[in-house]
Parts: structure tokens; sequence; C-alpha cells
């Protein structure tokens, strides 16, 4: 099942994608009101688990002749769909060659940090870049999302725990992710964890540990890698982590980033994102994210 938010009136709203287009959920609710045990949110829906896809399905078949209850995806302004995880989890370097381009040693374990929810927005957004920085740079990554609550999990089982999987754009400002030895500061400002378009359930998706990545930026490959180069898989980062806290339904883990990065390039050939540059994230069976970075006047 593939699943998207959406803002309606200043409001999100959830919606299926179909092939007639996203099926706007509430209003076929309104539609339908004897199908109201339908998820009405991503949350709701992995709460509910199995029977939330059910009731989900059951309303596209429903709705499926309401043409009024579809919408064209370039109509939509989308949101993130997970707004208010508990956890944004992401893993650095991650892949072989791009610990290769930065002359780093892989690590023996995986290497943890956190973003938090004011990073978080949706496909199609602007992204501000932060005054304080100059060294802006992109970072392709496949994103886990879990579907129930998990600790101490064995790495067999790991993927069981998890809904699905989404792109992600782990965007960095360098000159302030390396101004100490926490990379916190460079990966948290506004913005900086775009993710989506689309949340794929992990059925429809089956191994994330062989997925074509790539970025792009204006119209330019710069990372074209697979997730086969994770120096730690899927199961590997859930298992791990959970061994240290508690993941819970909602929870984001961004599982790291391949080579081509800016940072990674010799320092003369290093052109930070500026103002207009367009950035798209592709990760196999997941859509394209695009977002265009912006310079904000304050005044």
């Amino acid at each position: 099942m593939i699943t998207v938010t959406f803002y309606k009136d200043n409001q999100l709203r959830f919606g299926v994608k179909t092939d007639k287009g996203i099926l706007d959920v509430e209003a076929a609710i309104a539609k339908f009101p004897e199908l109201d045990d339908t998820p009405i949110s991503v949350p709701e829906l992995i709460s509910k688990g199995e029977k939330g896809r059910q009731a989900l399905a059951r309303i596209v078949d429903r709705a499926y002749h309401e043409e009024a209850l579809f919408y064209s995806e370039d109509s939509l302004i989308f949101g993130p769909y997970v707004p208010e995880p508990q956890k944004i989890v992401c893993v650095g370097l991650n892949y072989k060659k791009h610990a290769d381009e930065c002359k780093m040693e892989y690590p023996t374990a995986p290497l943890l940090f956190s973003k938090f929810n004011n990073t978080l927005t949706g496909h199609g957004a602007d992204i501000p870049l932060p005054e304080i920085s100059s060294q802006v740079d992109y970072e392709a990554e496949l994103a886990i999302v879990i579907g129930k609550q998990a600790k101490d999990v064995r790495q067999e089982e790991a993927l069981s725990y998890v809904y699905g999987y989404c792109n992600a754009n782990d965007l960095s400002a360098r000159d302030l992710q390396f101004k100490t030895p926490q990379w916190l500061l460079g990966k948290t400002c506004d913005g900086f964890c775009p993710i989506g378009p689309y949340l794929v359930s992990a059925e429809e998706v089956g191994n994330p540990n062989n997925l074509h990545i790539r970025s792009i930026v204006n119209g330019e490959v710069r990372q074209d890698s697979s997730t086969s180069d994770m120096i730690f898989f899927c199961d590997e980062i859930v298992s791990y982590i959970s061994e240290h806290m508690t993941l819970y339904p909602g929870d984001l883990i961004l599982t790291g980033t391949p080579e081509g990065v800016i940072a990674g390039y010799p320092e003369e050939k290093r052109v930070w994102l500026k103002d207009g540059d367009e950035v798209t994230i592709e990760v196999e069976k997941l859509g394209c994210l695009t977002n265009t970075l912006r310079k904000i006047n304050k005044y």
C-alpha cells in the first residue's frame, strides 16, 4: 500500500495512491460513513496494523467511481507523512564507497545521530538555506518507518517491526556539522529532513538491502548507488538501535547515504547548494522526492 499526506484548507490530510490519483480518505469517509473504521492518518494506519490496511483497501474499492474524491498528484501540496515521530534516528557513514570518498575507516558499529521534528517537510516544499551556513550538502537516503514497538529484537526478526520505507534527504550544513565533534548542529536546521512523497508498505518494497538510490541536482546525477553498498543493513540497524532504546510505531530511521555528496569532492571542486537549486532523491520503488533550496530574506 502506498500512502501520502497532503494539505487541504491548511489541514494535513491522509491519502492513498491509486491508478486514479490520490484518494482523499477523509472525504471518502464522509461519503461512506459506514466505513468510519478507516484510518485517517499514518500513525492510525500503523497502529491498526493489518486491519487498518484492509479498511483502507475497502474504502479505495468503494470510492473508485467517485471522481471527486481523487486528486492528481501535481495538484497537491505534500506534507511529511509522519509529522511528529517520537524519534528521528540517523546512521552516519554507512556506505562503503562514501566512507572511502571521505577517507574514513568503516565504523565497527552503526554511527548514530539524530534530527528533530523541525527538520521534517514534504515533497515539493522549499527548504530555507540557513544564513549561518555556507556549506549545505544533500544526502540521498532510504528511510525506515517503524511499525510496532521494538526492544531488543533479533536481527533475523527486525524487518518484521518495519511498517514501510520512503525517500529522505539528510540535508547537512557541513560547516556547522564539523564545527564541533558532535554532528547535531549541522543536521537539524529547519526543513533539513524532507521525506516522501510516498510511504510504501514493506510488502510492496521487498528486500530493502538491494535498492537503487540516486540524488539529482538541477538535472545532474550526483549519487548513483545501491543500498547493497551499506555497511550495516536495515535489519542490523533496527536490531542495533533497539538494543539501546525502545523504538515506537512511527519512529523514523535514516539509513545513511552513498558516495557522491559535495563534501566528498576535492576541496577545489566543491560547489555547495545555493538559492534555486533543485534536489531530487530517488530510491527504487519509492518514487521521487524533489525540493528546492531557497535563500530567505528576513527584511
